[in-house]
């Protein structure tokens, strides 16, 4: 799904399910409310949880077993490969990042030039900068540890400068092109790429600040976070006694499994900061010259080391090896501290990368068993506006299968009829309806749920009161801007 954007519609299993539809709807709401029950209520892991949520799912909608545990394995196999080596990869810079004293330093420097109120301001559009180029679980993995040691630094509970730097994250991967999404919805309804990047970028802006700065506030009043001893080492960082969370700050060693686990030592020298921001940077300068390179180079020679260099897998393994340099051997650790920074990054990101890989799985039990086609279906009698009519589909689909692309993608193709004879405006507009639907309500079919939940050492219920709430509130403002532009444009 990272590297091709109508990958996700590939089938991965041939699964002969069942026609009725009530009874693919039913499965789908046994199977997340088995996950959800598991986890919640007998305390589960996530991973057994999702493995038998996804056994309830096939058994209740007419599958063979044979044919679930193919679909489930495949699920896993393409998540991990896609998103997997991505974390892999990001794990590593940030482990590398954190050992080095680099993020202290970034830390420090933003800490000390912006003030704790706006700082969720600046994080915010931070991400929304980086999101440009960024897809999301990059965008994650990099800017996680700089947003818990941000929180511990200013004393700011976890969630109040997480919750705007993923709302800058989300709110681009679903609007704006290169994301696979946006751009598989210009295709699939021929809309004008600079008309709907420009009406994307328009949308995107009181979107960030509805969900991002302005609900973080809110989301830390209704989710209850574990504070942290006060002699807690900081990743990436001395053990700094004065540095005591704020109320509602979650401990950086609670929620980061991340970074490097052993603080940097107090004689190493930190990397310098334009080192440290042009290693961090590096990944994403180089997958935004292949965007580039696809939106204004012909096919040929120079386009296609781009496409090569670019790709989000080579950008981040270029940015780890820079990383072992500029970060490593510029802190001055041996080569022998780097492999270990390196190798103590790996061991924390199992459980992550085991419950993002089921949650993969499940999502992709879910698309072969029908559902999401049967929520397509029963769409197209209905008479509704094609803005509309786009967000509710990709909504319904996002809902069923967890996937922002594949919810983009299949509801671009049901409502591409109504597109016929409109406007370019309106084409565009439509494109983001739909790209704003594929954003609603994250929740345990999705693997981005997964990842911010581990990442930031959230309950199942916490993670839904902040960021699938966020995701929500992201996909509304989306279509009201959609709405509100339709009449002005």
């Amino acid at each position: 799904m990272l590297t091709a954007p109508f990958a996700a519609l590939a089938p991965v299993a041939a699964i002969a399910h069942s026609h009725n539809d009530t009874r693919l709807i039913v499965a789908a709401v046994l199977g997340i409310a088995v996950v959800v029950a598991l986890i919640t209520g007998l305390r589960l892991h996530p991973f057994l949880a999702l493995v038998l949520g996804s056994a309830v799912l096939g058994a209740v909608a007419g599958v063979s077993a044979a044919d679930t545990v193919t679909s489930f394995t495949a699920g896993v196999g393409s998540t991990v490969g896609s998103v997997g080596v991505l974390i892999a990869l990001g794990a590593m810079v940030g482990g590398l990042l954190a050992d080095s004293g680099g993020a202290d330093r970034i830390v420090t420097t933003l800490v000390d030039r912006v003030s704790g109120a706006r700082l969720p301001w600046v994080l915010a559009a931070v991400a929304a900068l980086l999101g440009l180029p960024l897809f999301f679980e990059i965008g994650v993995v990099l800017l996680v540890p700089i947003v818990l040691l941000v929180a511990r630094r200013s004393r700011l509970p976890v969630l109040r400068v997480g919750i705007p730097a993923l709302a800058g994250l989300s709110v681009l991967h679903g609007l704006v092109p290169p994301h696979p999404g946006p751009l598989a919805a210009i295709a699939v309804l021929h809309a004008d790429l600079g008309t709907t990047l420009a009406f994307g970028l328009v949308i995107a802006i009181p979107a960030i600040v509805v969900a991002g700065p302005l609900f973080g506030i809110v989301a830390t009043r209704f989710v209850t976070a574990r504070t942290v001893d006060a002699a807690a080492p900081i990743p990436g960082g001395v053990a700094d006694p004065a540095d005591r969370p704020g109320p509602g700050a979650t401990a950086a060693s609670d929620v980061a499994p991340v970074e490097g686990t052993h603080p940097v030592a107090a004689a190493r020298r930190s990397p310098g900061a334009v080192a440290t921001a042009a290693t961090v940077l590096l990944p994403v300068v180089l997958m935004l010259l292949r965007a580039g390179g696809e939106l204004l180079l012909s096919p040929g020679r120079t386009r296609s080391v781009l496409d090569v260099i670019g790709n989000p897998p080579v950008a981040l393994l270029a940015g780890v090896l820079v990383a072992m340099v500029t970060l490593g051997a510029g802190s001055g650790m041996g080569r022998v501290q780097v492999s270990d920074a390196v190798a103590r990054s790996l061991p924390p990101i199992a459980g992550i990368l085991l419950i993002v890989a089921a949650g993969g799985g499940f999502k992709q039990v879910l698309v072969d068993a029908g559902v999401g086609q049967v929520i397509a279906d029963g769409a197209k009698g209905a008479h509704l506006s094609p803005l509309i009519l786009g967000w509710l589909v990709a909504v319904g689909i996002r809902l069923a299968t967890g996937s922002a692309t594949v919810a983009t993608i299949t509801a671009a193709g049901i409502v591409a009829p109504l597109a016929t004879g409109q406007t370019t405006a309106t084409v565009a507009l439509l494109a983001l309806a739909v790209g704003s639907g594929s954003l609603f309500f994250s929740h345990v079919n999705d693997a981005g749920f997964w990842l911010v939940k581990e990442y930031f050492g959230l309950t199942v219920g916490e993670t839904l009161r902040s960021w699938s709430v966020m995701e929500t509130i992201i996909s509304v403002v989306g279509l009201i801007g959609v709405l509100v532009l339709h009449l002005l444009a």
